[in-house]
C-alpha cells in the first residue's frame, strides 16, 4: 500500500513544473490570506490579506484563462466581475500618458475600473453552451488551417513543367 501512495505522490509532484506559480489561500471566517511560492517553495512577494465580506474581484476576460479562476472564486462565495479589455487598454494609457504595459499596472487599472463602476457581471452559461463554444473555436482553427493548406499547394491535376 505504501508503494501506491508514493507513486501517487510522485505523480502529483511531477505536475508542478519550474514554470508554475503556486498560490495557497487560507479561507477563514474573517480575513483570507494568500501566499505565492515557486516550484522550490521559495516565498514570492508578501502575504496578501483580504476580507471575505464586501470583496469584489475584477478581472479581464482574456481568452479562456480567466474561467477557471473565476469559477473557483465563485465557488468560495467571492464576487467576481469582468472589465472590458478594450477599456483596460484605454484607461492604462490615460493613467500615466504612456501605452506601456505591465501586469502590475493592468491589475491596478482593473481595480480602479471596478471601483468606478466600469464592470459587468459574469453570465452563467450551461455546460452544453461551453462545449459548443469550444467546438466552434476548434472548427474555426481547422477551417483556417484548411484554407492555408489549400493556398500553399497547387490544385490537383496541374503540375508545374520545368
Amino acid at each position: 500500500m505504501k508503494i501506491k501512495t508514493q507513486t501517487k505522490q510522485n505523480q502529483l509532484l511531477e505536475r508542478i513544473s519550474t514554470q508554475h506559480l503556486v498560490v495557497g489561500i487560507d479561507i477563514v471566517q474573517q480575513t483570507h490570506v494568500a501566499r505565492a511560492v515557486n516550484f522550490r517553495i521559495i516565498l514570492l512577494g508578501t502575504p496578501l490579506h483580504f476580507s471575505n465580506d464586501d470583496t469584489i474581484i475584477g478581472m479581464e476576460p482574456t481568452g479562456h484563462y480567466w474561467l477557471g479562476l473565476a469559477a473557483w472564486l465563485k465557488d468560495r462565495k467571492l464576487e467576481v466581475v469582468l472589465v472590458n479589455p478594450h477599456l483596460v487598454k484605454k484607461n492604462k494609457e490615460n493613467r500615466d500618458n504612456t501605452p506601456s504595459k505591465s501586469d502590475i499596472k493592468d491589475a491596478f487599472v482593473i481595480a480602479n475600473m471596478v471601483k468606478n463602476g466600469y464592470y459587468t457581471f459574469i453570465k452563467e452559461t450551461s455546460e452544453v453552451f461551453m462545449e459548443l463554444r469550444v467546438l466552434m473555436a476548434n472548427r474555426e482553427t481547422i477551417v483556417h488551417r484548411l484554407v492555408s493548406v489549400k493556398n500553399q499547394d497547387p490544385p490537383l491535376g496541374r503540375h508545374c513543367v520545368p
